[in-house]
């Protein structure tokens, strides 16, 4: 019998299973599988984790800056005797007596402008060949131009004195802020306006009356009070919708959800003006207008002229003497207010890319310079 030393051997619990080192450390595939989906779900958490803390970053970045205090626009008044001069220089024009023809006479001298003044100012008629699409033309928009037509009783200019008529182009400009105008600019023959550039509430400044006033959906004003002491509401067509919803004002019907949809802002369902009211502005003066500016920009453009610049070219059409007032940009104060009303700055303006301001300046400055126009706030 040999004795064996130093040899231990375990005893293993009852009904245990003697296990190989190998065995020892591998997992079952059960366990194996639990602990994969532990980390897959643990995985998903963090992942979740991490698109809501991303979702309240980019909430936080668009809406917290509207809650932050903002850079106030800058308020430059004029002085006294600015104010003075420009009283004094709008009295002068309007005591002065009218001279026919004087405007056209002048644009002789203006490259290539003469030949804005031969077209039509409103649109008569649909059976015109285009081949420029808006707002340039009507391509495309041919079949509801004749629709829109068909409600309009009155689609000419409208009728105005047989006798020598002034215009007043009234711009949106700061500069006409505090200056007083409002009663020299109501003893015009014809007084344009653009847009939702405010009369109410402005009056001492503005004038009260509106002969003209060129619109697109996107800005007509909400304010049934707006179209107050107004002969004709202008619709500048930018898109074919535009003209589907001059029908729907004139009729009273409104468009439908769908429709509106395809506009970049709310637009007013309802204009207090008779259908004889309404005309369609002749969108070969935003083109010849825009051929005419390229020769004064650095470079061929894309752009479109302003409204206000295409009530000048309206008013030199119209009227034998055309004055301005309210236009005019402050480029050295980026932080100054823009409009005579509101709070948006001049570098709103400044940064916007469908306007070549600089060439409509250039040009306004020609008109200036050779009499075809009277700049009466002095600030083009």
């Amino acid at each position: 019998m040999v004795t064996l030393k130093h040899l231990s051997v375990k005893e293993h619990e009852e009904n245990s299973v003697p296990l190989l080192a190998e065995a020892e450390t591998a997992e079952s595939p059960a366990i194996k599988h639990r602990r994969e989906s532990r980390e897959f779900f643990l995985t998903q958490r963090t992942n979740l984790g991490l698109s809501i803390a991303l979702l309240l970053s980019c909430y936080s970045a668009i809406l917290v800056p509207a809650y932050l205090p903002t850079k106030q626009p800058t308020r430059i008044e004029s002085s006294t005797e600015e104010y003075m001069a420009i009283l004094n220089h709008s009295a002068a024009l309007l005591s002065r007596p009218c001279i026919s023809g004087l405007a056209k006479a002048k644009l002789q001298k203006v490259l290539n402008f003469h030949s804005l003044v031969q077209i039509p100012a409103f649109l008569q008629n649909g059976t015109r060949h285009w081949e420029l699409a808006p707002p340039l033309g009507l391509l495309g928009s041919e079949d509801t131009l004749a629709q829109t037509l068909r409600v309009l009783p009155h689609s000419g200019p409208p009728s105005f004195p047989d006798r020598c008529r002034r215009c007043m182009v009234v711009g949106s400009g700061r500069i006409l802020h505090g200056k007083h105008l409002g009663a020299h600019i109501n003893k015009y023959d014809i007084i344009i306006r653009m847009n939702n550039a405010p009369v109410f509430g402005f009056e001492e400044d503005a004038g009260s009356r509106t002969t003209i006033r060129l619109i697109y959906p996107e800005a007509a004003s909400f304010l049934a009070q707006e179209y107050q002491n107004t002969d004709i509401v202008a619709l500048v067509v930018f898109k074919r919708l535009d003209l589907e919803w001059l029908t729907s004002v004139v009729t009273k019907k409104p468009l439908s959800w769908w429709s509106k949809l395809w506009f970049w802002r709310d637009v007013v369902n309802d204009i207090p003006l008779r259908p004889g009211n309404f005309r369609i502005l002749n969108p070969e003066i935003i083109s010849r207008t825009l051929h005419v500016l390229q020769t004064y920009g650095k470079h061929e453009s894309k752009t479109v002229p302003t409204l206000g610049f295409t009530g000048v070219v309206l008013a030199l059409q119209l009227c034998d003497e055309v004055s301005l007032a309210g236009f005019g940009y402050d480029f050295k104060h980026p932080g100054s207010l823009l409009h005579y009303y509101g709070t948006v700055r001049m570098d709103h303006m400044m940064a916007q890319v469908v306007h070549d301001v600089s060439a409509e300046r250039s040009l306004l400055r020609d008109l200036v310079k050779s009499g075809v126009v009277h700049d009466v706030t002095g600030a083009v």
